[in-house]
């Protein structure tokens, strides 16, 4: 869990979801209006041309771009890599306790009677 000792900004805050669906919905109707006027003018320019087929590939591709760029919602377009080392700090290394706080226990094993076969 985080411990911040200051509240967070407004402006780092990320975007509230009903605005990041309203934003995408304009993006979309904005991109299909533009593919209804492609449609209106590969028919009422005339005479047809090179220009003719670019109004027609828009109005065919346009539907499709529309949907991917409303998909992509604000985390979508925020993927920045971060280097974690950069947010955290170092941790200070902390001295090795003093010589005369250790305490060492030594055990010795007792000594094994000798057996008759030799084994101990």
């Amino acid at each position: 869990m985080k411990s911040s000792s200051h509240a967070p900004s407004a402006t780092s805050l990320p975007r509230a979801p009903r605005d990041d669906v309203d934003a995408r919905s304009i993006r979309y109707l904005v991109t299909m209006g533009i593919r209804v006027a492609c449609f209106i003018l590969m028919v009422v320019i005339t005479p047809y041309g090179w220009y003719t087929w670019v109004f027609g590939a828009a109005a065919i591709f346009l539907p499709y771009i529309a949907v991917v760029s409303a998909n992509v919602g604000q985390e979508g377009r925020r993927n920045r890599r971060e280097d974690p080392e950069a947010a955290l700090p170092a941790a200070p290394s902390a001295p090795p306790p003093p010589a005369s706080r250790v305490i060492r226990i030594e055990e010795t094993r007792p000594a094994t009677p000798n057996t008759p076969d030799g084994d101990a």
